[in-house]
C-alpha cells in the first residue's frame, strides 16, 4: 500500500506525460524510468497525507548518490540514540555529503555508523563481522516496518573510481551487494525529513537545511556541482524553495526533489532512471518537473 492517496488522474498525468516525452525522440523512456509523484493539499502537510501517482516506483535500482539522503538520515538517527557521539568533524562530512556529494565525505560518515572501515580483504571471523557491521543501516531501515523498505539495499559506500580490497569483496560476484533503492523508498525518506518524522524536528530541520538548493541561475553558474541543472530542479518555476538530492553516474541520472512556491502547497517528486542515454539526457528530468508542476 502507497504512503500516499493513490490518484486515478494523477496516474493518467503521469502516463500521458511519458507518453510525450517517450515520442520525443526517447524509444524505450517507458521502461527506463521510475516516478514517485506526490502532491499536498496545504502548506504544512503531515505524513502521509498527500495525493500521488507512482510509475515503475517498487522497482529496484542502483541509487547512485541519492543513498547519500539514507545515510544522513541514518545519522541523525544515530545522534539521538546516543549511538554516535555529536562532533565538528561528523557535521562537517554531513554537509559535503549532501550538499556537495562528497564521496570522502560519505565514506567517513558510513564508517561511522557502522564501525567499519575499508582496507586490505579480511579473512574469517573478522569478514562476517565486518559485513554484518556494515548491514546496520539496513538493520535500521527493516526494524521501520516500512512496506517500502523491504527489498532496499543501503551498505556500500559511493565511488568515483570503484571500490577496492574488503570494499570490493563486499560488492560480491556480479556485483550483487550494490545499493539498491526505489523511488517510492526514497519518496517517503524524503518526506519523513520535510515533515519532521522518522528523526526529531530539530534533526529534520538541519537536514533540511543541508538539503536546500537555490533555483537562482547566478548563483547555479557560479556553483557547476549545483545538483540543479540537468535535473528537477532546473524545471521549476522561478520563486520554488528546493529541497533535493541528485545521482548521476554513466549507467543513471537520477533525482529527489521536494518544492514549493512561497506560501503554496508543496510538491514531492522522486525521478530514477536507467541507461547510458538516460544518463547523458540532461533535460528529461527538468521536462519531468516542469510538466508536473503545472498539474
Amino acid at each position: 500500500m502507497a504512503f500516499y492517496r493513490p490518484d486515478s488522474a494523477m496516474q493518467a498525468q503521469l502516463k500521458g506525460l511519458l507518453d510525450r516525452l517517450a515520442a520525443e525522440r526517447r524509444p524505450g523512456l517507458h521502461n527506463s524510468v521510475a516516478i514517485s509523484w506526490v502532491r499536498y493539499d496545504c502548506s504544512d502537510p503531515t505524513p502521509g497525507s498527500g495525493s500521488g501517482a507512482g510509475w515503475s516506483d517498487q522497482r529496484i535500482l542502483f541509487p547512485a548518490s541519492v543513498v547519500k539522503l539514507v545515510y544522513a538520515l541514518a545519522a541523525e538517527a544515530w545522534l539521538q540514540r546516543d549511538l554516535l557521539p555529536e562532533a565538528d568533524e561528523l557535521r562537517r562530512a554531513m554537509r559535503d555529503m549532501i550538499a556537495d556529494s562528497s564521496n570522502d565525505a560519505t565514506s567517513l560518515v558510513l564508517d561511522l555508523l557502522t564501525g567499519t572501515t575499508s582496507g586490505p580483504s579480511l579473512l574469517g571471523e573478522s569478514w562476517q563481522t565486518w559485513q554484518q557491521q556494515r548491514h546496520l543501516v539496513n538493520d535500521w531501515l527493516q526494524g521501520l516496518g516500512w512496506e517500502e523498505l523491504e527489498k532496499v539495499n543501503c551498505c556500500q559506500k559511493t565511488w568515483g573510481d570503484g571500490p577496492y580490497g574488503r570494499e570490493r569483496d563486499f560488492y560480491g560476484v556480479g556485483l550483487g551487494n550494490r545499493n539498491a533503492l526505489t523511488t517510492a523508498a526514497t519518496a517517503r525518506l524524503l518526506e519523513s525529513v520535510m515533515t519532521d518524522a522518522l528523526v526529531s524536528p530539530l534533526a529534520c530541520k538541519r537536514l533540511r537545511q543541508l538539503l536546500s538548493r537555490s533555483i537562482d541561475l547566478m548563483q547555479r553558474k557560479a556553483d557547476p556541482e549545483n545538483q540543479v541543472d540537468g535535473f528537477l530542479g532546473e524545471g521549476l518555476p522561478v520563486g520554488s524553495r528546493l529541497w533535493s538530492k541528485a545521482g548521476w553516474m554513466s549507467q543513471a541520472r537520477h533525482d529527489a526533489a521536494w518544492w514549493s512556491l512561497q506560501g503554496g502547497r508543496p510538491m514531492l517528486l522522486v525521478v530514477f532512471t536507467q541507461g547510458r542515454e538516460r544518463a547523458n539526457d540532461t533535460t528529461l528530468l527538468p521536462a519531468i518537473a516542469r510538466e508536473l508542476s503545472k498539474l
